[in-house]
């Protein structure tokens, strides 16, 4: 065949592919059949404990989904560990977590931080496990407790003590083991009594272990049985118990549940380059392990979570929020390397979205104030990490700052608060083309999750590192129960790095949205207002909404002169309308009441927050920081004494203010207040101390063979300096954030011969919040700052590689900054 013939066969394949499609021959339709009927739940099979509280509230569990009250029900889980943050500070921020839409906070209980030594433990001050779990039920959160006695979490032998490791094989049923962890299980069920779901009480899972595949004798599943019956007889009956899932996890089937998880890179690996491209990204059909999630013990045969994939269902617990920097694998992930992830989950079947870590911290000193708890090679560990640091890249971080990610988070989250039920009984269903494997990039990614007529779908076109083809002129062919749905009317080009979620047939109180090209946010009792139903424009794909065409009458186009309506195919279709701060539509059907769709940018959803106040659910915008207080709101503005909220229902009286109102005004629906402080602008005084030193070559070893982090005696080399803090620093302010920038190996902040604060450089800016320093920073802080060697056998962000301009190594120090963190509180 010529090359005349082969394109003559190639025009006719591709004309006869467009005939079949209805297509004009630059469009693309994707296709998935999502006909077939939901499996009806099966129960029984999970032994679960106490589920009924005082008040007859019911927690459950079938082979599909979480159910509350007898109704599904998918919740947003996040970490935070209690013994790593100040316990003055855990109210506020479990308030920061639950106005992000978490509605789960899960916290290891870690071994050694309480009975570091033998039989003599501490639950007060920053370990009060007690005190942090009726926090957590003050402000409305459940509590999932991870007990261990094996809990990893970065830390010394994960967490067993020391006294444990030396005297006694662990993690099996060797009896004088079992004796130490019936000890310790006595002792949290003690801090737990009366707080468990069946007392009324926040508790309503107790893990056991972590990532467990151990399988010989006394271990295996004999062995999270016993753990089981310890945890059981020590008091501890919870609706649910769980074990991670992943590395081929080893359990008793029936008696625990299985969560899973994923990251978007290994900082435990020992590559020194970029990784493939991540599972994390994909779309999963027949599993639901997510790629490597760092198990530091090999299976020996394949688990029991594979085997049981169809009686339990599809758990999450660590899906990472953020990243640990590693010594010798130093990860550092966008916004939107995080954010991405969800519609890959939740579209892969994921129903409950748990994350490690959603709230950072820092390791406490042992009880002799100067030993450390971290994991690293020296004790023996796979990683060496941080002696105090466990920042983790989280959208909080140690100190309480909300970071970027956070706003690409919540309006997933707030999705999930007021859709999840829906969402929870929906089947994955597996489009007609799929990409090869994870590392194939230009297979378009996405899924339907349906139930019948409805459902909704999930599009990723985001993977860290790597750059993803435009699919361009892209429409979907979802074939339902009794009908194929082809969407949108205007076909659509879909960029490198978005990712979405968009309805199918989706019920507006009556009305039915037959498809968006717009994401689900929230759905909103606006009172008087009526019922708001919240969307969010994708930047560079324009807002189409198709309704039944016989939904015309009722349907009205509100906020532009521009936006077009026409019926096409027996749609009603309406398009160009403008993203904003007016509503979008208005739907009026007899004797029903006013349903209004609000479509916010793609910014305005960023700084949407959602919560109660002044006794009412509402929609706040803010570029602050903001979270709802016991009674009122709270802004939080670092470096910018300048604030500004936009509030939906509007308050009917002006709150009481910490700050004199500034403005108050219009902006489309929203009533905006405005406030500001007086700006403060504080300079630390910064002096030189010593010259680095020639740092000796990074020895390869350990467990992972890989870069060994430095010996303490490697720190004669550091670089230091003094650092002189203004009187008086916190003076009308809610903190200040010292921003230490450097470039080196590992950087450390001591107050005398006590050691504050460490970190390894990997691009990130370094935030001390000096609030939680102030008891203990009197006189002057001192930094070092290990050379960082132009050979070093270590990972670092390719954006973050520094340029050494042939130098041997580098240790500066480029700045110290002093951020003031402004507050705004308002109370109705």
């Amino acid at each position: 065949m010529n090359k005349q013939q082969k394109n003559a066969v190639t025009l006719a394949v591709g004309l006869l592919s467009t005939l079949i499609s209805g297509l004009s021959p630059a469009q693309t339709l994707l296709q998935i059949d999502a006909s077939a009927p939901v499996p009806v739940p099966l129960t029984g099979h999970l032994q679960l404990g106490s589920a009924v509280s005082p008040k007859g509230e019911t927690l459950g569990a079938n082979n599909q989904y979480l159910t509350r009250n007898g109704k599904p029900w998918l919740p947003v889980m996040g970490e935070f560990h209690y013994s790593r943050s100040p316990a003055d500070s855990w109210e506020a921020e479990l308030r920061k977590m639950k106005s992000a839409g978490i509605d789960i906070v899960a916290s290891y209980v870690i071994w050694n931080h309480h009975e570091e030594q033998d039989g003599h433990f501490v639950w007060s001050g920053n370990r009060d496990l007690r005190r942090f779990v009726q926090l957590a039920n003050k402000v409305g959160l459940d509590v999932v407790v991870r007990v261990g006695p094996w809990a990893h979490a970065e830390a010394r032998f994960g967490g067993i003590p020391d006294w444990v490791v030396a005297a006694m094989p662990t993690r099996g049923n060797d009896a004088q083991y079992l004796k130490a962890v019936e000890r310790l299980y006595g002792q949290i069920g003690q801090q737990l009594k009366g707080q468990l779901w069946k007392d009324g009480g926040p508790v309503i899972a107790i893990q056991l272990e972590n990532e467990y595949n151990l399988n010989g004798p006394g271990q295996g599943a004999a062995h999270i049985s016993e753990l089981k019956r310890l945890a059981r007889q020590a008091g501890m009956d919870a609706p649910l118990y769980t074990v991670t899932g992943w590395d081929d996890t080893v359990y008793p089937s029936g008696e625990v549940t299985p969560v899973f998880g994923g990251y978007p890179d290994e900082p435990w690996g020992n590559s020194t380059t970029e990784l493939p491209p991540k599972e994390t990204y994909a779309f999963r059909f027949d599993s639901r392990v997510s790629g490597d999630l760092g198990a530091q013990t090999a299976a020996s045969a394949p688990g029991t979570a594979a085997s049981d994939i169809g009686l339990t269902p599809f758990l999450g617990a660590e899906y990472g929020a953020g990243l640990p920097a590693m010594y010798r694998r130093r990860t550092l992930v966008s916004p939107d390397d995080i954010a991405s992830m969800l519609p890959v989950q939740l579209g892969s079947g994921v129903n409950l979205m748990g994350y490690y870590m959603f709230h950072g911290g820092r390791n406490p000193l042992g009880v002799n104030g100067v030993s450390t708890l971290e994991e690293s090679s020296l004790s023996g560990g796979y990683n060496d990490t941080p002696a105090i640091n466990y920042d983790f890249n989280a959208p909080l971080g140690p100190d309480g700052q909300q970071r970027p990610v956070l706003a690409k988070l919540r309006p997933f989250h707030y999705f999930l608060r007021d859709f999840g039920a829906e969402l929870a009984t929906m089947t994955v269903r597996k489009p007609a083309l799929t990409p090869a494997n994870a590392a194939e990039l230009q297979t378009p990614r996405w899924a339907v999750r349906a139930n019948g007529d409805s459902g909704f779908l999930f599009f990723n076109n985001h993977v860290r590192q790597y750059a993803m083809p435009t699919q361009k002129q892209i429409r979907f062919s979802v074939k339902l129960t009794t009908e194929t749905l082809q969407f949108p009317q205007q076909a659509v080009d879909v960029a490198d790095g978005a990712y979405f979620l968009w309805p199918i047939n989706l019920d507006l109180a009556g009305t039915r949205l037959r498809y968006a090209t717009a994401q689900p946010v929230a759905r909103l009792d606006a009172g008087k207002d009526g019922l708001v139903y919240v969307f969010s424009a994708q930047a560079g794909i324009p807002v189409e909404l198709g309704f039944d065409a016989a939904s015309a009458a009722h349907i009205k186009a509100a906020n532009s002169s521009k936006a077009r309506s026409q019926v096409i195919d027996g749609k009603l279709v309406l398009d160009r309308l403008q993203p904003g701060s007016d509503a979008a539509l208005t739907i009026k059907r007899p004797g029903a009441r006013l349903v209004t769709l609000l479509v916010l940018t793609p910014e305005q959803t960023q700084q949407l927050s959602i919560g109660e106040l002044a006794g009412q659910r509402r929609l706040l915008l803010s570029a602050q920081s903001s979270h709802f207080a016991a009674a009122g709101l709270e802004l939080l503005s670092a470096g910018d004494p300048h604030f500004r909220i936009a509030v939906y229902p509007a308050l009917s009286q002006l709150p009481k203010s910490s700050l004199a109102l500034k403005s108050v005004h219009r902006d489309g629906i929203f009533q905006v207040l405005e406030a500001e402080q007086l700006e403060r602008q504080p300079q630390a005084r910064i002096s030189a101390l010593r010259e680095a030193q020639a740092a000796p070559p990074i020895q390869i070893g350990g467990l992972a063979k890989a870069a060994l982090q430095p010996s303490p005696e490697s720190f004669k080399a550091a670089a230091a300096w003094k650092i002189e803090l203004p009187e008086a620093v916190l003076k009308g302010v809610d903190d200040v954030l010292m921003q230490i920038d450097f470039v080196g190996d590992i950087s450390r902040l001591f107050a005398g011969t006590q050691m504050l604060d460490d970190w390894y450089y990997n691009g990130q800016a370094w935030q001390i919040g000096l609030k939680s320093l102030n008891a203990k920073a009197k006189g002057p802080l001192h930094l070092s700052v290990l050379p960082l060697r132009a050979d070093a056998p270590i990972y670092l962000p390719r954006e973050h590689r520094p340029d050494f301009k042939g130098a041997p190594q580098l240790a500066e120090l480029r700045q110290v900054s002093l951020i003031p963190v402004y507050r705004w509180s308002l109370r109705p």
